[in-house]
């Protein structure tokens, strides 16, 4: 059975294989150009080899006349002979001479270009090694190549952009991790208390279990509304969707109709300011998932019996879906972290009817919101005042543009409902 040939390690690399090409490029265009200058030259200078001829040998006598010496002769050749076998020998020469330059000349390539490939392949070995220096839990790492900014240069570049991107990729995934936990740990032990206390034991009164499965319910739906978001968020980030067509006014419409009922336990009025024809392309539910958050946070934080308003417009090429609520409103140096996961407000004192949790929690759904208008091509946009209400303008590019309706390039700054009365 025939082995199969196995080469050095050494031999296998790219710089063996560049350093051969250095090399055979370099003999063949030695071998080409001595090759054409022999070739020209024989053509010019018709060399031959000499063509001798035998003649009799002369003497000079006594007298000073020449005689032939019988039976002795010499070796003789016309000058035009003679000047053509210089050139033959020259050729000769010059064909020797050329083999033996182009065997140097290849034993002198093989050493530069195995010299010139290694300085040239060092960018490549020193991202190799930075690279198995990375590991998943360590992303810390960049290569930071200096020197000309060329192809090895940017490829360095690309792969610390990369790697500055999964870094930060699995900090926030790391973070909603612990988030979602602690989130969870609560409700978890509100269970498990409540079970130990009160629901394990048969001579429970009936009123002390019904409190207890009151609380284990409640928890249980703060659980599901979490597991929901995770859901949500990550279901949005997939690209299994496929966007339509989607009408503003009847995904407003339909979520304000399904918050009626809760925001009438708290004694609050749903306006609808619905206006007919916006339409946006992505993806229906979950542009009514970004609504149904935007309405349960106005719900859960409006004033009782404050006015809750839903409304649908455009502006400047940009549909919009604004929520607005009378309820402890945030603070300006919050207005951005709130669609942070998990985000918590400073302390804040609402309305006496309003219901204090000691901070403004904002778990998953306000950062759902932004993922879904960011996914969208828009954004979501925050008007505020503290002890006044919040209004919320979900942004989206708008499909059915007339020919005198132009895109801005960014969505309005005000508040689409005008200022509050």
């Amino acid at each position: 059975m025939k082995l199969p040939l196995t080469l050095p390690p050494w031999a296998q690399t790219i710089r063996f294989r560049l350093t051969l090409t250095y090399s055979a490029v370099l003999i063949a265009l030695s071998a080409l150009l001595l090759g054409g200058v022999y070739v020209a030259l024989s053509q010019i200078l018709d060399p031959e080899p000499l063509n001798q001829i035998e003649v009799q040998k002369w003497y000079k006598d006594a007298h000073g006349k020449y005689q032939i010496k019988p039976g002795q002769t010499i070796q003789a050749a016309e000058i035009s002979s003679v000047q053509d076998a210089v050139n033959y020998q020259t050729l000769q020469t010059l064909r020797n001479y050329s083999v033996a330059g182009i065997g140097g000349l290849f034993l002198v390539s093989l050493g530069t270009g195995w010299w010139l490939s290694g300085r040239a392949l060092r960018p490549v070995r020193r991202i190799t090694t930075t690279a198995r220096e990375i590991s998943a839990t360590d992303l810390t790492r960049r290569i930071a190549l200096d020197g000309p900014q060329d192809e090895l240069r940017n490829l360095a570049d690309t792969v610390d952009d990369m790697l500055e991107r999964l870094e930060s990729a699995f900090l926030a995934q790391r973070q909603l991790v612990d988030d979602a936990s602690h989130e969870l740990r609560n409700p978890l032990a509100v269970i498990q208390a409540n079970v130990d206390a009160v629901l394990a034991h048969d001579d429970t009164p009936p009123q002390d279990r019904a409190q207890a499965t009151a609380i284990v319910s409640r928890a249980i739906q703060r659980m599901t509304r979490l597991v929901e978001d995770l859901l949500a968020s990550a279901r949005r980030s997939s690209p299994a969707f496929v966007d339509a067509d989607v009408d503003l006014a009847a995904i407003a419409g339909e979520a304000a109709e399904e918050h009626e009922l809760l925001a009438a336990d708290r004694e609050l009025r749903v306006v609808r300011r619905l206006s007919p024809g916006p339409i946006a392309a992505g993806d229906a539910s979950a542009l009514r998932r970004a609504v149904d958050n935007l309405l349960s946070n106005a719900v859960r934080l409006a004033r009782g019996g404050s006015e809750l308003v839903v409304a649908v417009g455009s502006s400047n090429g940009w549909a919009w879906i604004a929520v607005r609520d009378e309820g402890p409103g945030i603070a300006e140096a919050d207005a951005d972290r709130v669609f942070d996961r998990f985000f918590r407000g400073g302390q804040q004192q609402p309305p006496a009817t309003v219901p204090s949790t000691g901070q403004r929690r904002a778990g998953l759904g306000l950062a759902i919101v932004r993922q879904i208008a960011e996914s969208h091509g828009g954004t979501v946009a925050l008007h505020s005042e503290v002890g006044v209400g919040s209004t919320f303008v979900l942004w989206l590019p708008e499909r059915s543009l007339t020919n005198t309706t132009r895109r801005s390039p960014t969505p309005p700054d005000e508040d689409p409902l005008g200022p509050r009365r």
